[in-house]
């Protein structure tokens, strides 16, 4: 039999069984695992994913406020937004570069106590040439337009020079969460913008908080390099995997512990 009819049986019978199709995301989901438990030994990696700190272990005494946060589809969670504040707002005079930039929520968030923002994002015309809408061209960058402190640059991550840019203090990488692009986008981020005291945060490394989404993980630690000496954790109550330069207390993951600790939060329009 050849492999064009093999491939033709299929796709039929995922037409005639759409439920196969979980077998079929659940054997990549196994690959990926497997491909990122290759660091085991040197990044921590388990079953269970990476070893996870605690939010509130980086959040100042006082908390953290949300704002802008526009409860849309395609966005961060309220927890990543306050992750990214609150490591901005421990480096006085903060440079932050982030990838990917879609409504700007997260370059507004953090510009909100950073010196400097940059977000990269793909030209309209490459979007265009994607086959997006008009409309959701024009939604890029809504919140973070106006603010004099955001740069707004635009290419492919991929080729983007970056190396002109210099290296920041946090930075950010929420762009196409497939293996490959996670991977450069980790490589070239170390490569060029990444100095000793810089702390770099992937966006959904997990699917939820504490469910990892190995896909990307595989995709940034094999882009991380090896000689890279911090520590890599996943965020508690988070989406977010974190690069800090200097010495964490992460914890063994454990899906089922006690929801420890608390927060509580206040919505209220702006």
């Amino acid at each position: 039999m050849s492999k064009l009819t093999k491939t033709l049986r299929g796709l039929a019978s995922l037409v005639r069984n759409p439920w196969l199709l979980n077998h079929v995301l659940a054997a990549d989901e196994t690959a990926w695992q497997q491909q990122a438990l290759g660091h085991t030994a040197s990044r921590g990696v388990t079953p269970a994913g990476l070893p996870v700190v605690q939010l509130s272990a980086l959040l100042p005494a006082a908390g953290e406020t949300v704002s802008p946060f526009a409860f849309r589809d395609g966005g961060s969670l309220p927890t990543d937004l306050v992750l990214l504040r609150a490591l901005a707002r421990q480096r006085p005079g903060c440079r932050y570069f982030e990838i990917g930039t879609w409504r700007g929520e997260s370059a507004a968030n953090v510009a909100a106590v950073a010196a400097q923002v940059h977000t990269l994002n793909l030209a309209a015309t490459e979007l265009r040439a994607l086959g997006l809408s008009e409309r959701y061209i024009e939604l890029h960058g809504f919140f973070s337009r106006p603010l004099p402190n955001v740069t707004h640059l635009h290419g492919n991550s991929a080729t983007f020079d970056m190396a002109a840019l210099g290296h920041f203090d946090l930075i950010f990488i929420d762009g196409d969460h497939r293996y490959e692009a996670v991977r450069t986008d980790t490589r070239r981020v170390f490569e060029h913008l990444v100095g000793p005291d810089t702390v770099v945060v992937w966006h959904d490394a997990s699917r939820q908080p504490g469910q990892p989404r190995w896909e990307v993980l595989a995709g940034l630690l094999d882009g991380l390099p090896t000689t890279a000496p911090g520590q890599l954790t996943q965020v508690a109550n988070t989406l977010c995997a974190l690069y800090s330069p200097r010495p964490l207390l992460p914890q063994a993951p454990d899906p089922l512990a006690d929801p420890h600790p608390v927060f509580e939060v206040t919505v209220r329009t702006i």
